[in-house]
């Protein structure tokens, strides 16, 4: 049985996507290449994020789920998560709309266009369990993507 892990998103077997691993015994998080080259374009007032495709897709435990966390580096280069943190529930795996490819959204507060080559580190991911109350009563079923619960 499977408990947790990465594996490549459908239509990104042929692009040479490498699998995340951890740079020491001791790191939380699994470090995150960008799966194609990306150009972050400079912030002004009114312009959405830049998502920046992994071709990964991360399965864990009906009771887990996985932060994507910028990389401490990241603002020093001027790049900052667009939503601070991604929070990416077990039911994302393999759901039908996308395969349960995560993407990171980022901004760039530098001065310059920032450009991401495939292969650059560009966030990690940390597994983690989550808690409920004595009275939750979910029982809903994911029927889509990224945004999908839209509320």
């Amino acid at each position: 049985m499977k408990t947790r892990g990465f594996e490549i998103a459908k239509g990104w077997e042929d692009k040479n996507i490498n699998l995340p691993k951890r740079s020491t015994a001791h790191a939380a998080g699994y470090d995150i290449e960008a799966a194609e080259d990306v150009v972050i374009p400079m912030y002004k007032p009114g312009i959405k994020p830049t998502l920046i495709p992994t071709g990964l897709k991360a399965y864990c435990q009906e009771d887990e789920w996985f932060m994507l966390a910028n990389r401490s580096s990241g603002p020093k280069k001027g790049f900052v998560m667009a939503n601070s943190i991604g929070i990416i529930d077990a039911d994302y795996y393999e759901n039908e709309s996308n395969d349960g490819h995560f993407y990171f959204q980022y901004f760039n507060f530098s001065d310059h266009d920032l450009e991401i080559k495939k292969g650059d580190v560009i966030g990690q991911v940390v597994f983690q369990k989550f808690l409920t109350i004595d009275n939750d009563v979910a029982g809903g079923v994911r029927t889509g993507g990224f945004g999908s619960t839209d509320k």
